[in-house]
C-alpha cells in the first residue's frame, strides 16, 4: 500500500488529524491511556501508511506561543492515524528538551500537525545546485552522514526568516555536523514536502498554514 502524500488530503482530513492529536494528548497526561482510534470516522486515506510531525506550543499570558514539544516520524511505518497518535504522544510527554506535559497546561496548548510526504534524496553532481532546488515554505530537508542526521520542518525557515543555503547550513548542524555539509558529497540530502494543519486556539478551528504567504509576509519586512 502506498504512503500517503500530503497533497491527497483535504482540510476536512487534516482537521480530524489535529483532533485526534489533541485527543490523544489529552487521554495520555490525564489519564495515561491511549485512545481507539476506531471510534473516529476514518477514510481510506488516513489507514494507509505515513508520516507525521506533531508540534505543540503553549501560550503565554500574553497569549504568544511557545514550543512546549515536537516529534514525529520520517518513514510510514504505521497508518497516518496511527503515525498522528503517536508522535502527538512523543512530543507531549518524551521530548527531551521539556518536561512531561502536564494536565494543567492543556487550555493552553496549541497542536499543530505537518504531515510529510517520503523523503527523496537528491543527487546533483554540483552542490551548488542544492539551494535552487529548495522551495521555502514546501520543503523539509534532512543531512546525514554516517551515524549523523537530523531534520528540520518546511516550517522551520520560514519562522527564522531563512533563505535556502541557511536552511541548508542549519539542517547540517541539526544533524551536528559542520555548517557548510551540504557542499561535501559524503553527505546525503533528502528533500521532503509537507503540509501544516494548526489550532487557531487551544481546541478551536483547525486551518491550513500558507507557509510560502507567511514566508513573503514575515520576511519581507525585515529585508
Amino acid at each position: 500500500m502506498n504512503p500517503v502524500h500530503p497533497s491527497e488530503l483535504t482540510l476536512e482530513e487534516g482537521s480530524l488529524l489535529v483532533k485526534i492529536a489533541r485527543d490523544a494528548i489529552e487521554a495520555y497526561v490525564t489519564r495515561g491511556e491511549r485512545i481507539d482510534v476506531s471510534m473516529y470516522r476514518l477514510g481510506e486515506k488516513l489507514l494507509r501508511p505515513g508520516m507525521t510531525f506533531t508540534t505543540i506550543e503553549r501560550l503565554d499570558e500574553s497569549g504568544r506561543p511557545h514550543l512546549r514539544g515536537c516529534i514525529g516520524f520520517l518513514a510510514p511505518l504505521q497508518s497516518l492515524v496511527e503515525s498522528t497518535v503517536e508522535s502527538a504522544i512523543e512530543a507531549a510527554v518524551n521530548d527531551p528538551r521539556f518536561n512531561p506535559v502536564e494536565p494543567w497546561e492543556l487550555d493552553k496548548l496549541i497542536i499543530e500537525v505537518t504531515v510529510l510526504s517520503q523523503p527523496s534524496i537528491v543527487d546533483v553532481g554540483d552542490r551548488w545546485v542544492l539551494p535552487s532546488l529548495i522551495i521555502i515554505g514546501r520543503h523539509g530537508l534532512v543531512a546525514e552522514k554516517g551515524w549523523f542526521k537530523g531534520t528540520l520542518l518546511p516550517v522551520v525557515p520560514v519562522e527564522y526568516c531563512w533563505d535556502e543555503e541557511t536552511f541548508l547550513a542549519e539542517t547540517c548542524v541539526k544533524a551536528g555536523l559542520r555548517p557548510d555539509c551540504w557542499l561535501d558529497k559524503s553527505t546525503k540530502i533528502h528533500l521532503y514536502e509537507g503540509r501544516v494543519f494548526r489550532e487557531r486556539e487551544p481546541r478551536g478551528e483547525v486551518y491550513e498554514r500558507d507557509m510560502n504567504k507567511e514566508y513573503r509576509s514575515l520576511c519581507s519586512r525585515k529585508t
